[in-house]
């Protein structure tokens, strides 16, 4: 029976659940014939749940096709969360590491279940719009990764996970050039716009532990109180490094009423319904919560926008490739184009 937040697997997303289980055996975990359905949601990497019984888990993946050189790198989010679990519980505890590609065609790591409320696009069915309910979500969104950037993670030992001197200047780089590669069409403006983000790098205050892609769809609720957070997921991006990008990308996924389908297209969030806070005050609660100063964050947003733009790009660039064929990804290109037009437009250049 499929679970209520998977779906059978896709037909060309599907792999020998027979070589999965025998190396899961191998590895000490009591697994028997296993039974692998897909998680729909997402737009990177993939995700299964496996069952054997009433054991269950979760294995990741990368992406089909050729990916950008260090992304998706499964080891390295695997070591991640096996160092962070012990000093930040909302990260799943990990079990196996696979890098023998020949398994399933691809490095992946296996990790425990945690069950929750995903809030994405639509509120669930029967849930009624509550100011309270989705205030105090939000609340809780921001703790958490307050909580997150609070973690030593020297005493983690992530300390060789990132070079934080510098990590902005490194970002801008390295995200323009991953633009460069994934160009499908011209971009107006784009020129300009990278010379005003290399330009006016602000200063950036002492390095966290970030998770790199923190938003609403990126964590799951707990059913019986969704104020509760029970897991924040996707930790592929995660580094050490300025954690006010962090609070950008909250802010950009953040979307308000009137604005979702201009700009975010397919990656507008539930928050544009009627309660939700609207992004000042997410902004207002993380400056509280953390008593960080947040006067320079017009930057970063400009160039969340600008990485989330670039994001989609890549996405469309794996399907204008034809190297997957999940009809989800055919509308990425406009809206990589709106996104990075609108990072201009909040830079002040549009």
């Amino acid at each position: 029976m499929v679970a209520l937040d998977t779906i059978p697997v896709r037909a060309d997303e599907r792999f020998d659940a027979a070589r999965v289980a025998e190396f899961l055996r191998l590895s000490g975990l009591p697994v028997g014939d296993l039974e692998v359905e897909q998680f729909p949601a997402g737009h990177s990497n993939l995700t299964y749940l496996l069952r054997s019984g009433a054991w269950e888990a979760v294995l990741r993946r990368p992406p089909l096709g050729p990916v950008p050189p260090r992304a998706h790198d499964m080891p390295r989010e695997f070591s991640i969360l096996k160092r962070l679990h012990p000093h930040f519980g909302r990260a799943p505890q990990v079990y196996v590491l696979c890098e023998d590609a020949s398994v399933i065609g691809a490095p992946f790591y296996v990790m425990e279940r945690r069950h929750g409320l995903v809030l994405d696009q639509d509120l669930p069915p029967g849930w009624t719009p509550d100011e309270s309910l989705h205030r105090g979500i939000a609340e809780s969104l921001v703790r958490v990764l307050v909580d997150l950037h609070a973690v030593d993670w020297q005493a983690a030992g992530l300390g060789e996970i990132g070079h934080p001197d510098g990590y902005m200047r490194r970002q801008v780089g390295g995200w323009l050039d991953r633009l460069s590669r994934s160009r499908t069409s011209d971009i107006a403006g784009l020129d300009r716009l990278s010379n005003w983000l290399t330009d006016y790098i602000p200063t950036s205050p002492p390095a966290t532990m970030i998770h790199n892609d923190y938003k609403l769809n990126n964590v799951l609720l707990d059913s019986e109180d969704p104020r509760r957070l029970t897991a924040v997921l996707d930790w592929e991006m995660a580094t050490v490094g300025d954690p006010l990008s962090d609070l950008a990308s909250l802010v950009v996924y953040w979307t308000e009423p009137g604005e979702s389908d201009a700009i975010m297209g397919a990656l507008r969030s539930v928050t544009s319904e009627p309660g939700f806070p609207p992004r000042d005050e997410i902004i207002e609660m993380y400056a509280r919560f953390s008593g960080r100063d947040v006067s320079s964050l017009g930057w970063y947003l400009a160039f969340a926008y600008f990485k989330v733009g670039v994001i989609c790009q890549q996405i469309y660039f794996r399907w204008f490739k034809g190297q997957t064929h999940d009809t989800r990804f055919e509308g990425h290109g406009v809206v990589a184009t709106n996104l990075i037009q609108k990072a201009a437009s909040v830079a002040g250049l549009a």
